[in-house]
């Protein structure tokens, strides 16, 4: 016996056509392949700002760190020096940063420098997303001397 027209109509419209799915699932894609590289591009920018607000952390830590003991810290002591008192420095009065070094924003330490070739201070760098010196973009190196 042949099922009621309202059964047959409710069962056509249950589900998804295979061409539906196919113009949501070219949607997708498309928006994807316009929105993707905008928004990633924004996540390189933030890396390269970010890289820049924590070399001006430790440049302000390094201040104090300064006024404390009347020297920078060395090669040696490196960034360290600003978390944990250095043997054989007098005046002391740290932590000068509130948590542990942190590395730059694609997990590499930062280079530390003293005497610094760009003036008194310190030379603090990230080689950016590389790891090398030079570069533009994304792999400019983010550096204390210089302001942008």
């Amino acid at each position: 016996m042949p099922r009621p027209i309202s059964q047959r109509r409710r069962r056509q419209q249950a589900g998804l056509t295979l061409i539906e799915m196919l113009v949501v699932v070219t949607i997708i894609a498309v928006f994807a392949a316009v929105v993707g590289p905008k928004v990633l591009k924004y996540g390189d920018a933030a890396k390269k700002t970010a890289a820049r607000q924590q070399i001006n952390a430790f440049n302000t830590a390094l201040g104090g760190y300064k006024l404390d003991t009347s020297l920078f810290p060395t090669n040696e002591q490196g960034l360290k020096a600003l978390r944990e008192r250095p043997e054989g420095v007098n005046g002391w009065q740290g932590p000068y940063l509130p948590q542990e070094i942190p590395t730059d924003p694609w997990s590499r330490p930062y280079i530390y420098k003293y005497p610094g070739e760009h003036g008194d201070e310190p030379d603090i760098l990230s080689y950016g997303a590389d790891g090398q010196p030079g570069g533009s973009d994304i792999n400019e190196d983010i550096v204390s001397w210089k302001s942008k």
